[in-house]
């Protein structure tokens, strides 16, 4: 599947990867991939379990064992076992959890063929912290997202609270902020631009802004309508 073009498309927890990646999969008709939803799903899965998180063997067994899909219509449904877990994965807790677990080398390793396996044509956009680096290192076009850490925490903040969740912005910056350390400093798989990415900061920049901005860096030949993105 290596002749699959591929679009990957990395950077930090709030920098808008899951937004941009998502209307561009759709743009072209290509599969989704949202690397970040899988390890929530597993944080989810193992939380569910009553899996010790210091326990790395317990929990590269569930992530070998898990089985995920997502289903793309309007939006993304992520589908864990049989079920529907969407509306469970954006809670701060799964985040932590997922931050946490995702630093392990065998959990990293067992997911890998599952997020590899997302390649199928037309093309892929896959949206995570080390596609361009590690699960899609061949890839054709790549990009590192970011914003400041500012941006990133009020961003979140304003999606929590449409969620209707009491939260607190220092303490949001304070999470993204100790998030951002862990992913930089991790052994495995660091939250790194691949030599070959195009990095642009999207602090002052609209969703919209964002995406033209990598279309526009894609081949014209790509960009012909080829209907709706597929799971």
């Amino acid at each position: 599947m290596t002749d699959v073009p591929v679009l990957t498309i990395d950077g930090p927890s709030g920098a808008g990867k899951g937004t941009v990646s998502r209307r561009i999969a759709k743009r072209l008709g290509w599969h989704f991939l949202d690397s970040g939803a899988i390890y929530r799903a597993l944080a989810w899965a193992v939380q569910r379990r009553g899996v010790d998180l210091d326990d790395e063997d317990a929990v590269a067994r569930v992530a070998s064992d898990m089985k995920l899909e997502f289903v793309c219509n309007d939006a993304v449904q992520v589908i864990v076992d049989g079920e529907d877990v969407t509306d469970r994965l954006a809670t701060e807790d799964v985040g932590r959890i997922a931050s946490k677990i995702a630093a392990y080398p065998k959990v990293r390793r067992a997911l890998l063929e599952k997020q590899r396996a997302f390649r199928r044509p037309p093309g892929l956009v896959a949206d995570g912290r080390d596609m361009g680096t590690v699960v899609f290192p061949d890839a054709p076009y790549k990009v590192f997202l970011t914003a400041s850490a500012e941006e990133r925490a009020r961003r979140r903040f304003l999606q929590l609270k449409a969620q209707g969740l009491d939260v607190n912005l220092d303490q949001i910056i304070k999470d993204l902020e100790e998030r951002d350390r862990r992913d930089r400093e991790r052994k495995e798989s660091p939250l790194v631009p691949a030599g070959d990415a195009v990095v642009i900061d999207s602090s002052n920049l609209t969703v919209d802004e964002v995406v033209e901005r990598i279309l526009a860096r894609l081949p014209q030949a790509l960009k012909s309508p080829r209907g709706a993105s597929a799971s």
